[in-house]
């Protein structure tokens, strides 16, 4: 394994850093593509790279984020392309067990007949990216020594920030953080909020191969949707309403009129959530030890829970789909990361490294001591946060669950209400109303109090199993006691809760805090007895971060001026803001020796049937693939459709739906996951082994014209079915 070119925020182009750059490395900034043009040009781009700088352009305008996945819009009418996965939440939303959309999909025949995809589903739409650096630092270099004042005045500066952004209605704008705190940009977003599902085919499709061929090549998988995106008759954002009408983008992506073929040029512009191929080796190794095994490990468990309760009740197995699926792909790619760090001694690899950056600071004298300070003060605080670890993802855990979530934050919100809007804790502002309102109703589509119940005890019996020294007054003053018998008589005390019902979420909605204190509701009064403990403890967090936002810039911008004395490039780690990678179709091969192709192929779905899930493969696609129906959509090279294909692109969880282009900016497929072998990537960048797996649009097309005809979509997307 070479070594990686660690994340470290934007630096000024030099005349080393365009040889350093590898086509197959780096989730590039907006802000890099200047530096970064003529290996673009070189791998293949036929745009010009600086027709990728201007975000509100062609093809950078289409690209949008959904807040947790990628997506882009494909028509003049806000038809939006994204991953089946990505627009899971909302397909299950939509499902009951009478009528199961995740069975069955959904295909409406007119507009009128698309469904809202959920109260909290957004679209935002890049408008505007703002250097603001200077101010963020002014602001904390005011606040002084104290770290939890330092904590306290940044949130004050983006809170001042996102509100003058937001003060234009429509919009939603963030600060991003790049290389611990060395840079910070504003983000200005149109939000969309009325988002409708347009097109999802079935999920023996759209999952075909489900969580056993997850994270897995060869790949057979129809990962894809549509969603369409609405506004208001004067073309602004609003809530969902009938009378709403699409939203018309400046620009959509074009479907590409070329084959792609192995070796070709492949991009991809998108929003991957987050790396840490800059954190410390103690980060890393803590990671290793602890924070994978633990989290793979409670998902594990729950998705038992849920399975087992999911046979017998069909509601629930519907209702908590969305959620087992998130469990399950990432206990899957905690696991696939963890055997990737042992095989690869990623922990020697990162002990190494920062050892050979500690040495060189020292070899600085006093000009390295600040920042070898820096490093220590971070180390300790992995250290401190050892010590309750444990404590805290099991409490953490039970405070969000079910009922007692939704209490947590109810009862919090009217604290905060109390407040001017400007002092309020984040999430808890007046713009964050509607999310906090979506979530209440929300919750009726993804709960069942029996279900809910068994996750709660899971939880609280972990609890009570912690160490005496890990418990926490307040919990245990609540349950009466510290021991399963206290807990179980809690968990029965529970089942009064009035919360299930959707009316009675609402109602707390607006109530105040002495309402909340006078109530005799079970899950309220945890919230009521807890709070003040949960607040000392947000406290404390806040100086751990404060002091973090001192230490981590001084220290990551020694490895950044590290890794530049030796020549090598750096970029920033990803931190759900647009990035931009690019390399080539490219196949590659297994640890054991086998050589995989960069496409799989039609025929090589319907070889995959067994009849049951995951493998059961809609009966209109094995008559068509026994038919040899290929639609006009076959690569001669092939000899047939191809479905899957996999490239060298560095990408990581976010990028899920982003557009795959190809060196003319047309549309080839939809990212949706990378191989097993190489998800150790998200820390130390494995150049022969990362791949990127796309469902190829030819395979797209195929499923709209001869498995689940959609010839009004296709028409919208300028490719009409073929004879």
């Amino acid at each position: 394994m070479r070594k990686t070119l660690l994340a470290a925020g934007i630096a000024a182009a030099t005349a080393s850093f365009a040889a350093a750059v590898h086509a197959d490395e780096g989730m590039w900034v907006p802000q890099q593509l200047p530096e970064i043009a003529g290996p673009l040009k070189k791998a293949g781009l036929k745009l010009d790279p600086k027709q990728l700088a201007n975000l509100t352009g062609d093809p950078m305008g289409a690209v949008v984020s959904l807040g947790g996945c990628t997506a882009s819009f494909v028509s003049p009418q806000g038809l939006v392309a994204t991953n089946h996965h990505c627009a899971y939440g909302a397909i299950q939303l939509n499902s009951t067990a009478e009528k199961n959309l995740i069975r069955d999909g959904f295909n409406p025949a007119t507009q009128a007949d698309e469904l809202s995809a959920g109260p909290n589903a957004r679209i935002y739409v890049l408008e505007d990216i703002t250097d603001v650096t200077a101010d963020a630092k002014v602001a904390m270099a005011a606040a002084g020594s104290d770290p939890v004042a330092r904590a306290d005045a940044l949130e004050a500066f983006e809170k001042k920030t996102t509100s003058a952004c937001e003060a234009d209605a429509g919009y939603r704008c963030r600060v991003y953080s790049f290389m611990g705190g060395n840079t910070w940009r504003l983000f200005k977003n149109l939000e969309i909020k009325d988002v409708r599902l347009a097109y999802a085919p079935p999920a023996s499709v759209g999952k075909f191969g489900g969580d056993i061929d997850n994270w897995m090549w060869p790949r057979h998988t129809g990962d894809f949707s549509f969603y369409r995106a609405y506004v208001g008759k004067d073309g602004k954002p609003a809530a969902f309403s009938k009378d709403n009408v699409p939203y018309q983008p400046k620009h959509w992506l074009k479907i590409a009129d070329k084959p792609l073929g192995a070796g070709d040029f492949v991009m991809v512009a998108g929003y991957p959530g987050r790396t840490d191929r800059y954190a410390l080796a103690a980060e890393f190794e803590n990671t290793q030890a602890w924070r994978y095994p633990a989290i793979s490990k409670a998902y594990k468990d729950q998705i038992a829970l849920v399975e087992a309760a999911g046979k017998d009740n069909p509601d629930i197995a519907v209702k908590y789909a969305a959620t087992m699926a998130g469990w399950n792909n990432t206990s899957k790619n905690f696991d696939g990361q963890l055997e990737g760090f042992a095989r690869n001694d990623v922990l020697g690899f990162k002990r190494n490294e920062e050892a050979a950056v500690l040495n060189w600071l020292r070899a600085q004298g006093e000009a390295g001591k600040p920042a070898l300070a820096a490093h220590a003060t971070l180390v300790k605080l992995v250290d401190d946060a050892k010590l309750t670890q444990e404590r805290d993802l099991v409490l953490g855990s039970f405070n969000r669950s079910g009922v007692l979530g939704t209490a947590v934050s109810l009862y919090r919100l009217a604290i905060e209400k109390q407040k001017p809007d400007a002092e309020r804790e984040s999430g808890y502002q007046q713009r964050d109303l509607p999310v906090i309102e979506g979530s209440l109703k929300q919750m009726e589509r993804r709960y069942v109090p029996a279900m809910d119940r068994q996750l709660q005890q899971y939880w609280l019996d972990r609890y009570v199993a912690l160490p005496s020294a890990q418990h926490v007054a307040a919990v245990d003053g609540w349950l009466g006691g510290s021991d399963k018998a206290a807990a179980d008589k809690a968990l029965a005390r529970l089942d009064g809760s009035k919360l299930a019902s959707l009316d009675e979420r609402l109602k707390w909605l607006n109530a105040d805090k002495a309402a909340f204190e006078a109530s005799t509701d079970p899950a309220i009064q945890y919230a009521v007895a807890v709070m003040p403990t949960l607040m000392e403890m947000e406290k404390k967090s806040k100086a751990v971060y404060g002091t973090a936002l001192q230490a981590r810039p001084l220290y990551l911008q020694a490895m950044a001026d590290y890794k530049k004395s030796k020549g090598e490039a750096v970029y920033p780690d990803a931190n759900s803001s647009l990035r931009i990678t690019f390399g080539t179709v490219k196949g590659y091969t297994k640890l054991d020796g086998s050589v995989q192709q960069p496409f799989t192929l039609l025929e090589q779905v319907a070889a995959k049937e067994t009849g049951a899930e995951p493998f059961d493969n809609p009966k209109a696609l094995l008559d068509a693939v026994a038919a040899k129906r290929h639609g006009g959509l076959a690569d001669k090279r092939l000899g047939t459709v191809p479905v899957n294909f996999l490239s060298d692109l560095d990408i990581t969880g976010g990028n899920s739906g982003s557009p795959v282009l190809d060196a003319q900016g047309k549309l080839v497929g939809l990212a949706f996951d990378g191989i097993q072998e190489a998800v150790a990537s998200n820390w130390v960048f494995e150049p022969v082994m990362t791949r990127m797996i796309s469902v190829d649009q030819r395979y797209m097309r195929w499923i709209m014209q001869e498995v689940m005809p959609a010839p009004q979509l296709l028409q919208e997307l300028g490719v009409a079915p073929k004879k």
